[in-house]
C-alpha cells in the first residue's frame, strides 16, 4: 500500500458504513493528505438471515471475512463493532485501537402505535409499563435472559437484521417493541426512537458495546503509527477487561452474558451478568481492580462468576445449542 494511503474494510450495512467512515474521517482529519478508501465486505453473520445466530456459531460471524482481507492485503485496517470482535484474534492480527466509547446501553424502541389507541396513550417509560404478554423482538441470548428474568410474561421473538431491518420488521410483524443498542441508533441519527434506556441494574450490555474496534496486522507498523490518534485509553481499559472476562467464561457473541467497565480514580470497576436462556437462572456480580490491570480484574471476575453458579448455567446454554424450546416465532 502507497504510504499516503490506508484502506478500510468494512461490513456492508448502513451501520457498519457509518462507524468505517467516522474512522476515516478522524484519520483524515490527523492526517492531512492521507488517502482513505472504504471497501465493503459480506460477513457470514450478514449472508445468513434465516437462522438465529446461535445456530450458526458465535466465532466469527461479523468478523472473519474481513480478517481474511487484511491478512491477505487487501485492506489496511477493519473497523468492527467491538462487540463483535471475538475474543481471541487470529495469528498475526491485532487491536491497532479502541475508539473512544459512545453510550454502551441497551434501549427499548415500541413498535407503531394501534390504528385506534387509547386516550392519551404514550410510549413506555419502562419495562413495568408493557403490557402482559407483549411481544419484544430480539435475536440476542443476552437480552432475552436478562429481560426474561425482570419479566417472564414478555414473549421474545427471534430478529434478525441490520437495525433497519429489524425496525421495518417490528413494523410487520405487529411487535410491541425491540432492544437495540443505543450508540446504534445515535450513529443513525436515529436515538429519537428510543422509548428508554435500560439501567445496567435491569440489562447489563454487550462486551464492548459502543465502542469501535480497528484490526490490523501485527507487523505494520506503518499502519499501527496511523491508528494511534484514534486510540481512547479510557475506554481501552474496559473494554479489555471486559473481553478478559468474556474470554475466561469462554463465552462468545451468543452466550447470555453482559457485562461493563467504568474507569474512575485509578480503578477499574466491572460489573458482569451471566444467565439461562429463559431467564430463570442468574448470576450477577462485581469487582473493583488497579486500572493498570484490566485483564486480570476481568479474569478474577469471571472466577467468582464460575464459583457462583456460571458454569453450571453456561453449560446448560451450549447443550442446547442456543434454542429455547418453546421460544416465540
Amino acid at each position: 500500500m502507497s504510504a499516503a494511503r490506508v484502506v478500510i474494510g468494512s461490513r456492508s450495512s448502513t451501520l457498519a458504513l457509518v462507524q468505517a467512515e467516522a474512522v476515516a474521517a478522524l484519520l483524515r482529519a490527523a492526517h492531512p493528505g492521507l488517502q482513505v478508501t472504504i471497501v465493503k465486505l459480506a460477513t457470514t453473520g450478514d449472508r445468513i438471515l434465516d437462522a438465529p445466530l446461535s445456530q450458526i456459531g458465535d466465532k466469527g460471524l461479523f468478523t472473519k471475512e474481513l480478517e481474511h482481507a487484511l491478512r491477505d492485503g487487501r485492506i489496511d485496517c477493519a473497523v468492527h463493532s467491538a462487540k463483535d470482535l471475538p475474543t481471541t484474534l487470529p495469528a498475526g492480527c491485532v487491536v491497532g485501537a479502541f475508539t473512544r466509547r459512545a453510550d454502551p446501553r441497551d434501549v427499548f424502541v415500541a413498535g407503531p402505535a394501534p390504528a385506534s389507541p387509547a386516550a392519551g396513550a404514550r410510549a413506555p417509560a419502562g419495562l413495568a409499563q408493557l403490557p402482559p404478554g407483549a411481544r419484544l423482538g430480539s435475536s440476542s441470548l443476552r437480552r432475552r435472559s436478562q429481560l426474561l428474568a425482570l419479566r417472564p410474561d414478555l414473549a421474545l421473538v427471534d430478529l434478525r437484521g441490520n437495525v433497519e431491518t429489524r425496525l421495518r420488521k417490528v413494523a410487520q410483524q405487529g411487535l410491541d417493541g425491540t432492544v437495540l443498542a443505543a450508540a446504534g441508533l445515535e450513529r443513525l441519527g436515529r436515538a429519537h426512537l428510543a422509548a428508554f434506556a435500560f439501567t445496567f441494574e435491569e440489562v447489563l450490555p454487550a462486551v464492548g458495546q459502543g465502542a469501535l474496534a480497528v484490526e490490523a496486522r501485527a507487523d505494520d507498523e506503518r499502519t499501527a503509527a496511523l491508528l494511534a490518534c484514534l486510540h481512547d485509553g479510557p475506554s481501552a481499559l474496559a473494554v479489555r477487561a471486559e473481553r478478559a472476562l468474556l474470554g475466561a467464561l469462554q463465552g462468545g457473541c451468543q452466550i447470555p452474558i453482559g457485562a461493563y467497565a467504568e474507569l474512575g480514580d485509578g480503578e477499574l470497576a466491572l460489573r458482569a451478568f451471566v444467565g439461562s436462556l429463559d431467564g430463570t437462572q442468574t448470576v450477577r456480580d462485581a469487582l473493583a481492580g488497579p486500572a493498570g490491570a484490566p485483564e486480570a480484574l476481568g479474569c478474577a471476575l469471571a472466577a467468582r462468576l464460575r464459583a457462583a453458579g456460571a458454569e453450571r448455567i453456561l453449560a446448560a446454554v451450549r447443550d442446547s445449542g442456543g434454542v429455547v424450546p418453546g421460544s416465540a416465532r
